[in-house]
Order: C-alpha cells, then sequence, then structure tokens
C-alpha cells in the first residue's frame, strides 16, 4: 500500500508544481523586456521606405544637392513617375517633407534650412 500511496502523492505534488509555473508564466512579455527587444533590434523602416518608395524613383544623393537641384531632381522624378497616386507636385513635395520628418534630430540646422528652400524651389517651379 505504502508503495501505491506514495505514487500518488508524488503525482499530486507535479501536477501542482506544473499548475503553478503554468499561471507565472506570461502570454505577454512584460514592459522591461519590450524596451529591451526594442533598443536591441532598430527598426529603420523609413531608409528602406526612402531608398524602395513606390512613388518616386529619386536620383542616388538627391538630398545631399543644392536646394535647386534637389527640387529639380524631385519635380523630374514625380513627373516621370507612372505609380503616383497623386499629383507630381503633390508627391515631389510629399517626399521632401517625408525626407525632413523621418530624419528628426539627426538632421542639421542647415540641411533642414536647404530642405525647406527646395520646397521653396518646387513651389516655384509648379508655379505654386
Amino acid at each position: 500500500m505504502r508503495s501505491t500511496r506514495s505514487t500518488k502523492t508524488t503525482k499530486s505534488k507535479r501536477s501542482t508544481r506544473t499548475s503553478s509555473t503554468r499561471s507565472s508564466i506570461r502570454a505577454t512579455p512584460s514592459r522591461a523586456q519590450r524596451k529591451t527587444a526594442a533598443k536591441s533590434q532598430p527598426r529603420r523602416w523609413s531608409a528602406k521606405v526612402t531608398a524602395t518608395s513606390d512613388a518616386l524613383d529619386l536620383d542616388s544623393d538627391v538630398f545631399k544637392r543644392t536646394p535647386s537641384a534637389i527640387a529639380r531632381s524631385v519635380k523630374r522624378s514625380a513627373e516621370r513617375s507612372k505609380r503616383r497616386k497623386s499629383t507630381p507636385y503633390r508627391s515631389a513635395m510629399s517626399m521632401l517633407t517625408f525626407y525632413e520628418n523621418r530624419a528628426g534630430k539627426n538632421l542639421s540646422a542647415r540641411q533642414r534650412n536647404n530642405l525647406e528652400r527646395a520646397k521653396d524651389e518646387l513651389r516655384k517651379l509648379f508655379g505654386r
């Protein structure tokens, strides 16, 4: 009898342990775990959008040029594109704004001014 009883006790202890262990496992990661995961794998979706945009095919290093050259290049790309959904002006202006917004803090004051002047130049080129 003893051997049967001790087996039953052991089984019941095991099932109790398993259920308590299961209850402590979280279905979703904790806030600290999410924070750590975000730091370890930075997301670079904006670089991919800039490089492989479905709206405009931009020349390489277009944003490192003078404001007038940036405006002419973006205008040319917007007018040639057959994949855009809106007017060429709107597509070109959206791309400049997108680049400015996504660069964020990494954009120097000089670069930001160049983009603002490129927007002004783009408005002139489109007669707006």
